[in-house]
């Protein structure tokens, strides 16, 4: 399968899930204003026939073909069919086999290089350098392909956890069912359920609203106002409207086709009732799987970060081997051994070592965080979890207890008025769509009040949803014949401007500048107070039609206000101040009243430095809103397309943005930001459209979720400096060597065993602790400072090493090429201690031992590599490996060889750190 031609760590670094992959692939693919139809020669013929057909036939032919009926199949028949046809999921998303998992492990420019000189070395009957170079790739392998089966194990339930899920209807559901049943809907036997979108089946009937995703394809049996955004299918920004009934015949395309509904899309705005027609494979989706897979995928900032570490240790590698060949060539004549000597070096600068400690640090973070309530959808968005510097956020439910209760219901004078309740009820009762917080607290409020029997007194005729342009929704009801009541609510600003009358008691009277006034004096008195303003209107209308539409929410008659209180949370201000410590910049997006922003906003300490209106925004060029972006905290009364530009804004000027929201508004922002993040209980699209889940809304539990990034970021940096500095320093020893010493400092065995060794010791990083100060702040890759680091701290110990050249040399007379062997097990102690010793000093800033101690795995290995070093010129095998003891002399002097090493490392980290900064 072509899909998983790509490394399974770079698929998971790639910053997409496999869903978001393809749509975004389809995007790419399909882009353009004949996109849709350039994509058409690459769907089966059938298919299109088969969907033609589908569109065009009458409901109850289409019903009966599929074997379904308006009230849903039964549990029985659903499973019959799911078993018949597969789950509703596209077969390329199946996992790879071991065996290819195996094989994309091994395949790296790292582990090719190892394998062509094993195969040299075997070549040249040299068994020990064969065994060695092949254990490291070995090890290498097996290790990579064993930590990438517990990350995606791992990252597999965690992304259970927050399936989505579709709105189905059963018929006769079997008392026992795992599945939730709400209110019966007109059909008979027919029961709203939650079912995972993957268990759908060919005849399920959906029920859709405001913020679902479309779960398969779809063909429309009734619909509302219904719009769709097909952005992930055609690259379209702009949703589509979609009917029961198809109105133009002749189009070919199905994605113009106006009564169907393709997996991937989403719903905007208004409701519908449609039958699945196609699930997995047998989607539109699926018909264009092959073109998707074929798609390159770009490469995203932590991806290319990692490989910009790989390159720079590699473009040294280009450089040195060669230099080192020629060197000893030259100089001992042995071209040959040269040529070996040089590959051992290169080999020796070849991170083989990176993508196992990444991905396991990534999955160790990613089980750590779960551990905190926070589920990463994506391995790699840890790391831009740790680089967060802004983070914008919603404010009910974050800032506050997401527990709105309604506190008021006044007249237009601010006069307390039982009819405005009555309204408020009646339009939150009968409207289908998304109902938010605000209508559960109005039909809580009105169910205490003992309101309930006043909805059985009217007839629902129509509804007209809600959208976030509008900001409002009406429901039209019938209580008699002779009339409709047309009962819209709404933002205030956007009420007014469908208002001419406003009621008082029995009297109603013309919406004049003074009671325009009066009005905005009333509701700021209540926003002040904290409390969320909605407005109240009605209008009487003739019955001469059952459909209604937007243009009928004129010339209004303003009723009154309900108000809203929502308290901020306990836990807020200390999050917030938390947050802040981290060195997070809080800013509030909240399409809410900026004053009762404002009121949220001192009551959990938040500092205001400036407050912008969404109406300032769009007068606003990009330049503007970038400087504005970052000197404002609060933007009130925004639209979902101003919360998104605000954050591409943000991210223009160089921060590393978060984006915390829930709702279907929140959608692009989420897609926009570095990192989205979202809830559980948010909305289908707003957790497709997130890289992190938060199972509890709460800021505490993202400034957690924050700090744990922070350490698997530091973790894996660890690593990359460690392995640089070290392997930069013993190649320039190794010239030194070469350049003055009549035989080769070490044997290509020598440093291939060291290296192995090495390597094996840095399994532990993932475990290891992080100082505080270095969760104090956000942290990037900056492949630049590593280049810095390693040209600084590598010839460090090239000093040491010299030293211990001179030791062998004058102290121990092994200075000709009979006591060869002598000399280089002196270099293989002192080398491969002082690089253990290394990830000691270089993994804090302070004093290691005493002011920052390693975590115990990473202590316990160090202890087992040093004790393997020591061993093996020391015990009974050192002859196999070409080495030969040591006098117990030398012990001491390599003591103080690596206090000095010590001493000097730490001194030059403070100098480092005072004019560099230690990341």
């Amino acid at each position: 399968m072509r899909f998983f031609k790509f490394n399974i760590l770079a698929f998971l670094q790639q910053g997409l899930s496999a869903k978001q992959f393809r749509r975004r692939a389809f995007a790419d693919l399909l882009r353009g204003s004949e996109a849709g139809k350039a994509s058409l020669n690459d769907v089966a013929p059938d298919f299109i026939e088969r969907i033609q057909v589908q569109s065009q036939l009458i409901p109850s032919v289409l019903l009966n073909r599929l074997g379904t009926q308006e009230a849903g199949l039964s549990d029985a028949e659903a499973t019959a069919k799911r078993e018949r046809v597969g789950l509703n999921e596209v077969e390329h998303e199946k996992p790879m086999s071991w065996y290819q998992h195996l094989w994309l492990c091994y395949r790296n420019p790292f582990n090719v290089l190892l394998t062509v000189l094993a195969l040299i070395s075997y070549a040249s009957d040299d068994d020990i350098a064969t065994v060695v170079i092949a254990s490291m790739v070995l090890i290498s392998t097996l290790l990579r392909f064993a930590q990438e089966k517990r990350s995606n194990t791992a990252a597999d339930k965690l992304k259970a956890m927050v399936s989505n899920t579709a709105t189905v209807l059963r018929r006769d559901i079997a008392p026992d069912a795992e599945y939730h049943t709400a209110t019966s809907l007109h059909a008979r036997d027919a029961h709203r359920i939650e079912l995972p979108i993957k268990l759908l089946v060919p005849g399920d009937i959906v029920v859709l609203s405001a913020g679902d995703m479309i779960p398969a394809d779809l063909r429309i049996l009734t619909a509302k106002d219904l719009f769709i955004s097909q952005a992930a299918l055609t690259g379209e920004s702009m949703p589509v409207e979609k009917f029961a009934e198809q109105r133009d015949h002749s189009v070919r395309n199905p994605l113009e086709r106006d009564n169907l509904c393709f997996m991937g899309t989403n719903v905007i705005s208004g409701t519908a009732l449609a039958v699945v027609i196609g699930t997995g494979n047998q989607t539109y989706f699926g018909a264009l799987a092959h073109r998707v897979t074929s798609q390159d995928r770009a490469v995203t900032q932590f991806q290319a970060g990692v490989n910009q570490v790989s390159w720079v240790l590699i473009r040294f590698m280009f450089v040195m081997a060669p230099v080192v060949l020629f060197l000893n060539g030259f100089t001992k004549g042995d071209w040959v051994e040269a040529a070996f000597f040089a590959l051992s070096v290169a080999v020796g600068l070849t991170p083989e070592m990176l993508p196992m400690i990444v991905t396991s640090t990534l999955a160790k973070g990613a089980v750590l965080l779960s551990r905190k309530k926070v589920i990463v959808k994506r391995l790699d968005a840890i790391q831009n979890f740790g680089a967060m510097n802004v983070l914008c956020t919603d404010k009910t439910g974050t800032l506050t207890q997401d527990k709105i209760v309604l506190e008021r219901h006044t007249d237009v004078f601010g006069e307390q008025a039982d009819v405005v309740l009555d309204m408020a009820y009646l339009n939150s009762y009968y409207q289908t769509g998304l109902k938010n917080l605000l209508d559960v607290a109005v039909l809580e409020h009105a169910e205490i009040h003992n309101q309930l029997n006043l909805a059985s007194q009217f007839r629902k005729v129509d509804e007209i949803p809600f959208d976030f342009v509008r900001r409002r929704m009406s429901v039209v009801l019938s209580e008699y014949d002779d009339q409709h009541l047309l009962i819209c609510k709404g933002a205030l600003e956007e009420m007014l401007a469908v208002c001419t009358q406003v009621q008082h008691g029995d009297t109603v009277e013309p919406l004049s500048p003074t009671l325009l006034e009066k009005i905005r004096s009333v509701t700021t008195e209540l926003n002040q107070e904290g409390l969320r303003v909605v407005a109240v209107a009605t209008k009487r209308l003739v019955p001469e039609r059952d459909i209604y539409s937007v243009l009928d929410e004129a010339e209004l008659t303003l009723v009154g206000y309900i108000a809203f209180l929502d308290p901020p949370k306990e836990t807020t201000a200390p999050a917030l101040k938390a947050l802040q410590t981290s060195g997070i910049d809080v800013k509030v997006l909240t399409g809410d009243n900026e004053l009762v922003t404002l009121k949220v906003c001192k009551e959990v300490g938040l500092t205001v430095k400036g407050v912008l209106l969404g109406s300032k925004i769009d007068l606003m060029d990009d330049a503007q809103l970038a400087a504005a972006a970052d000197t404002a905290t609060v933007f009130a009364k925004l639209s979902p397309l101003q919360k998104e530009r605000l954050v591409m804004a943000l991210r223009g000027n160089g921060h590393v943005v978060g984006f915390m929201g829930d709702g279907i508004n929140d959608a692009p922002a989420l897609r926009a930001a570095d990192i989205g993040i979202s809830v559980d209980s948010g909305v289908d699209i707003a957790k497709e459209a997130a890289d992190i889940i938060l199972l509890e809304k709460n800021l505490m539990v993202l400034e957690a979720g924050v700090i744990e990034g922070r350490k698997t970021f530091a973790n894996m940096l660890k690593y990359t400096k460690m392995t640089a500095s070290s392997n930069f320093g013993n190649v320039f020893s190794v010239l030194v060597a070469s350049a003055f010493i009549p035989f080769l400092p070490m044997l290509p065995l020598h440093l291939l065993v060291q290296n192995l060794l090495y390597d094996v010791s840095q399994v532990a990083i993932p475990f290891d602790n992080v100082d505080e100060e270095l969760l104090l702040q956000p942290q990037k890759w900056n492949p630049n400072e590593l280049s810095r680091f390693m040209l600084f701290f590598g010839p460090i110990s090239s000093i040491f090493d010299i030293a211990t050249f001179a030791l062998m040399w004058f102290v121990f007379s092994a200075n000709t090429p009979e006591n060869q062997t002598l000399f280089q097990s002196g270099w293989f102690i002192e080398g491969l201690l002082s690089q253990t010793l290394i990830v000691h000093m270089i993994r804090t800033r302070k004093i290691p031992f005493f002011q920052s101690r390693a975590a115990w795995p990473l202590i316990a290995m160090t202890v087992v590599i040093v004790a393997i070093g020591i061993f093996l010129p020391m015990g009974p095998l050192a002859s196999y490996f070409k080495l030969e003891p040591l006098p117990l002399s030398y012990f001491p002097w390599l003591i103080a060889i690596l206090l000095g090493y010590a001493s000097l490392t730490q001194a030059m980290k403070g100098f480092y750190a005072r004019r560099y900064g230690w990341q």
